[in-house]
């Protein structure tokens, strides 16, 4: 088969398409023939070895597709069935073999390169707004990056539990998606400050019960001063760059805050809540009830291309990658 290969560190050029082995399915294991292959940032960071990985390796975590083998010890799945996943090291590649235990039935109605292009930041969504800070109506939210993957459909589940969405956006294009997703108001923080905005707008000096900021150093410090007290911090990530040491009296003299660092990995702690989380998603897919953006489709062999676009900021939605 064919793969992308990383042999040392660095820019997207080191991404090389290559022949490897076929996989053959260990104990516990399937082989899965890949639909698609979903592109994410940490990718970036593996090929950078801002993540240690021992080199050679083939990139990606993401993907979707069907059974083609199954090892033993393995009755959940079998030959044919079409599957999913989010945490499986490798799926950069034509064939991918994968713990059984990290894989999800596709239903009915979901496309596999759908499927495979909200696995990740669907699950992240999902535990953000459902368990993280269980939205409930009447709450008062804010998203940053509402056009982006995890935002577009952040803000979606959350105006379905009866949120009402703050969201932040750089463009006019991007305004137009983040509104078309439900949000009830889009402040671009490229023309106004947002927590003037947000203030402006509720007419409150703090008036959200919680703040969802994947952009870290460049939004949390101005956040703290909107969320009201006893509310909630949520950052997951850190698109501007990581936020420096706290002073937890800022916390105290916000209003008593929480603040949580919450990844996905230990909101998928069992196989229950996997089963859970992806079932969720992808029957919200399979109904309609979710709308997936992809922005952009690459030929694997081009994986490359792809890596440079999303560090460029040349995509919008989610980026798939095609074998």
């Amino acid at each position: 088969m064919r793969a992308i290969q990383v042999s040392e560190f660095g820019g997207p050029e080191v991404l090389v398409w290559a022949e490897v082995d076929d996989p053959t399915p260990g104990t516990g294991q399937v082989v899965v023939e890949t639909a698609a292959i979903g592109l994410n940032y940490i990718d970036t960071y593996h090929r950078r070895g801002l993540y240690p990985v021992d080199t050679p390796f083939t990139p990606g975590l993401e993907h979707a597709g069907t059974v083609v083998a199954v090892g033993e010890g393995v009755d959940t799945f079998a030959i044919g069935d079409r599957v999913a996943t989010a945490t499986a090291m490798g799926s950069y590649a034509e064939l991918v073999a994968v713990d059984a235990r990290a894989v999800v039935s596709v239903p009915e109605g979901a496309e596999l390169d759908v499927a495979a292009a909200v696995m990740l930041q669907g699950m992240t969504a999902h535990y953000l707004v459902e368990d993280t800070f269980p939205l409930a109506p009447g709450d008062r939210c804010l998203i940053h990056a509402g056009a982006g993957g995890v935002g577009l459909l952040a803000i979606q589940m959350a105006v379905a539990l009866g949120a009402e969405v703050f969201t932040t956006v750089s463009t006019a294009d991007k305004a137009e998606l983040a509104a078309g997703a439900g949000a009830h108001h889009v402040i671009r923080y490229d023309e106004v400050g947002f927590a003037d905005a947000i203030r402006e707008i509720s007419g409150e000096e703090r008036p959200l019960d919680v703040v969802y900021d994947g952009v870290g150093a460049a939004t949390f410090d101005e956040g703290l001063t909107l969320i009201r007290p006893r509310g909630l911090m949520c950052l997951f990530g850190a698109a501007s760059g990581p936020v420096p040491p706290v002073d937890l009296q800022v916390l105290n003299r916000n209003g008593s805050l929480y603040v949580t660092r919450p990844t996905m990995f230990h909101y998928l702690a069992d196989r229950h809540e996997l089963e859970l989380r992806a079932g969720a998603v992808l029957g919200a897919v399979a109904s309609g009830a979710l709308d997936v953006l992809i922005g952009s489709r690459f030929p694997l062999a081009e994986a490359g291309d792809a890596h440079a676009a999303l560090e460029g900021r040349r995509t919008r939605g989610k980026v798939v990658l095609i074998p």
